[in-house]
């Protein structure tokens, strides 16, 4: 593969102006964020391994399905029902590289939900390789002063709280060289007055790897996370922000543009392959050269 320039190699210049319902939906995003359709290739980095995603139906979750199918890993991912077209064509994506795929449209807030979601991934699958920690929740907002306490709690019980009860059921399934891998964010180190509910997600999130990684370490299980940047996915047009953010959205970067989907996939099949055995407890920032 030739080298391309990381400035001009992905949409590089104003976005139109666009909104989306909460939670956002790939059809419905101009342009179409690229996942890695037309340019992953698989080297079988992930032969044979069970991987249950959060999120995977669109965005960081539909490039990470589809990179994880094409270097040889079966594929279980939850989605809101509202997400329920986006998912089936990650599912396609994924049967269509040779593996098996199935998901389930459910919200991971009920907490027997989120429980029952893992034991059924785990019987579907025959197993749990890799846990991928990446759905999220994030609104724009106005002020401290007028963020409603439904919206604070919808952000913590999907950042969070599913996420440590989704970790607490899979532990007990997962064998020495399993993988968990969460995605946090640059908002964990660098937090916006509009996301400040989020940000503080992901920062908690940041603090949750660490820890788990220590505790599991001895049992064999490596615990990492991926720190995106701006990424175009149908969430940033779904989180009203301004018009004219949506349009710059990521030109603040050193690379000038925001990242897509697929360029983060690398990140999550290095942290889940055996390459990264000696990884744990680490962030690997992917953020077009801003710092974390």
């Amino acid at each position: 593969m030739s080298t391309q320039d990381p400035r001009t190699k992905h949409h590089d210049d104003d976005f139109p102006a666009q909104v989306q319902d909460q939670p956002g939906l790939t059809t419905e995003t101009t342009p179409v964020p690229d996942h890695g359709e037309d340019s992953w290739t698989g080297r079988n980095r992930l032969s044979g391994k069970k991987a249950f995603i959060t999120g995977g139906d669109s965005g960081i979750g539909r490039a990470v399905a589809l990179a994880f199918a094409r270097e040889g890993a079966d594929i279980a991912f939850v989605h809101l029902p509202e997400e329920a077209q986006d998912a089936e064509a990650t599912a396609s994506l994924v049967r269509d590289a040779g593996r098996t795929c199935t998901h389930y449209a459910v919200d991971i807030r009920d907490d027997e939900t989120a429980a029952e979601v893992v034991r059924q991934a785990v019987e579907d699958l025959g197993g749990l390789d890799v846990l991928i920690l990446n759905a999220a929740y994030q609104r724009a907002r106005e002020g401290i002063d007028t963020v409603p306490t439904e919206e604070i709690r919808r952000v913590f019980e999907t950042n969070l709280i599913a996420h440590i009860i989704i970790t607490r059921e899979a532990v007990p399934h997962m064998k020495p060289g399993s993988s968990i891998i969460t995605t946090t964010s640059i908002q964990a180190s660098q937090p916006s007055p509009p996301l400040f509910d989020y940000a503080m997600t992901k920062a908690a999130q940041k603090a949750f790897t660490e820890a788990l990684a220590q505790e599991l370490g001895p049992k064999g299980i490596r615990v990492n996370a991926v720190a995106p940047g701006p990424i175009w996915t149908p969430l940033i047009p779904a989180t009203d922000f301004p018009d004219e953010f949506v349009q710059q959205f990521g030109q603040d970067t050193p690379l000038g543009r925001p990242g897509q989907p697929a360029e983060l996939a690398g990140a999550y099949v290095y942290l889940a392959s055996e390459e990264a055995s000696y990884v744990s407890g680490s962030v690997i920032p992917v953020t077009g050269g801003k710092g974390f």
